[in-house]
């Protein structure tokens, strides 16, 4: 609707023209269609200021019964803004498992601004997510009311809880959990393609993303461009397995800079030993703060529960440096700023539980069993076992074989990782892009967390990679810009919490 102003009929007819001048350049940046034309339709998407066009594609539920139930995959695509643009657009596939990319589409699209220029970015929310076939329990909706801290934190409410989720989502049309391997949801990445009609692609995931993008270049090698993996997750990982090994290891790291920084190691000379006199000490009953309603809540603290307030904050490095003061506080007794630093990631970004438990139950728990990777002394396999128990009535479809190899890349891959990465650590991607060969880059930056691509320079970096014409020139592209990122120092209290204050009762 016009803004009325004094020259009324003027604006009227000004509104009217920028109106249509609008629409004309929507349609001159609406993406290249396929012989048969998709039915794109503009759209609005939080928190991206001007229109995109959104689409939807239907693809069968099971591959191996075309004619059987169906399903909507939907996907969004931001039209680049040059009259002639490159011909290739640039996939984003989130992480996760679970979360949606068009959910991801705001932020996303302002981080990589440059790509917006010449060429289209596009969204899409793979089959168990978003508005794909959502396989979301009650839990994931951001606007439930907080539950109490005892249910949040135990782990027998948890199962409870996924049991209930499980039943609740088989009930659906779409309901085969069977269904949604990344096998299968890389086939429907390249339907997207194709009703674009396009004939190749550059792909940027992230953790969970990684692994699609590596299936993808695997099935449709001919189809991609360029890769970007920001902290690699490969199909044979084991994720259960390895968030024992990768999250001690982020851990001990953690003791170890503040041994070797002079102010931590005088405030908290015996951090280790706090750490140990916690473990040891559970599980213990506390009164709690609820971090959201703020009433107080009696709690039974244990072990998995510590850990997996530990292991949060270990993902970004400025919430780390948290870590000594808060563990420094829980060994007299106060467990507030524990607490308050594991919900200091904030929410799951859209993330559906039920697709999280359909990729990892069929991909990662069967291989449990033969998995390389050593559990860490405190973190134990408490998350493994948990990921069984959900597991073990949990339909999982059956990937094929070939899905857990790594053959050579076919294009220019450019894999980073971040040294303090308690998820996709460096020895993830070594190992990657070893096995991708000479068109694979390993960067890592020092003293950087879960999500490399948040530093500006590195973005910087991967856009001149894939705006590179020449293969071997974007293999060269200076990507050591963060070489020399510090870690944040240990974060001391300006005003030290009351010694009475959240002690256990």
């Amino acid at each position: 609707m016009d803004a009325v102003t004094h020259d009324g009929a003027g604006a009227l007819r000004a509104g009217r023209l920028a109106r249509w001048m609008t629409g004309m350049a929507l349609l001159l940046a609406m993406p290249l269609l396929a012989a048969e034309p998709v039915a794109l339709k503009p759209c609005r998407l939080k928190g991206v200021e001007h229109e995109a066009w959104c689409g939807v594609l239907q693809r069968a539920l099971d591959p191996t019964q075309p004619q059987g139930p169906q399903i909507d995959l939907h996907y969004a695509v931001l039209p680049a803004l040059a009259r002639r643009k490159a011909p290739d657009p640039v996939f984003f596939f989130a992480g996760g498992p679970g979360q949606s990319a068009i959910e991801l589409a705001g932020p996303l699209s302002k981080r990589f601004a440059r790509f917006g220029n010449r060429r289209d970015m596009v969204f899409v929310d793979q089959r168990g997510t978003g508005r794909s076939a959502p396989l979301k329990c009650r839990d994931d909706d951001e606007r439930a009311p907080p539950r109490p801290l005892a249910e949040m934190l135990d782990e027998g409410w948890q199962l409870q809880r996924l049991q209930a989720c499980r039943q609740a989502l088989q009930k659906l049309p779409h309901g085969d959990l069977r269904q949604y391997t990344t096998t299968i949801a890389m086939a429907d990445i390249d339907a997207v393609r194709q009703a674009l009609g396009v004939a190749q692609i550059n792909a940027i995931g992230a953790s969970y993303g990684t692994r699609a993008v590596l299936e993808y270049m695997r099935q449709f090698p001919k189809q991609l461009r360029r890769a970007v993996l920001d902290g690699v997750a490969p199909a044979d990982m084991v994720l259960p397995a390895a968030f024992s090994t990768d999250n001690q290891a982020a851990l001990d790291a953690l003791f170890d800079a503040c041994a070797n920084e002079p102010a931590c190691r005088q405030r908290h000379a015996t951090l280790r030993a706090q750490w140990q006199q916690l473990l040891a000490g559970l599980p213990r009953e506390l009164l709690l703060q609820h971090p959201l309603t703020g009433q107080p809540e009696r709690v039974t603290l244990s072990r998995t529960m510590l850990l997996g307030a530990v292991r949060g904050p270990l993902y970004s490095p400025a919430l780390a440096a948290g870590l000594p003061a808060a563990l420094a506080e829980a060994a007299q007794g106060r467990f507030e700023a524990l607490i308050g630093l594991a919900s200091g990631l904030g929410g799951g970004g859209g993330l559906s539980t039920g697709m999280h438990f359909s990729v990892v139950c069929a991909e990662d728990v069967p291989r449990l069993a033969q998995a390389a990777d050593a559990a860490g002394p405190d973190f134990g396999d408490s998350f493994a076992a948990l990921y069984r128990n959900v597991c073990a009535e949990w339909p999982r479809g059956t990937p094929p074989a070939v899905f857990y190899t790594l053959p050579p890349a076919s294009v220019p891959t450019l894999i980073v990782s971040g040294s303090a990465d308690p998820a996709t650590p460096p020895r993830h991607g070594a190992r990657v892009a070893r096995a991708l060969g000479p068109q694979a880059r390993h960067v890592v930056v020092p003293n950087a967390g879960h999500g490399v691509l948040q530093l500006a320079c590195l973005r910087e970096s991967v856009q001149r990679f894939v705006d590179a014409d020449d293969g071997e020139q974007a293999l060269k592209v200076d990507a050591d810009c963060a070489a020399a990122l510090p870690r944040p120092p240990a974060f001391v209290p300006v005003n030290p919490i009351a010694a009475s204050a959240g002690a256990a009762r």
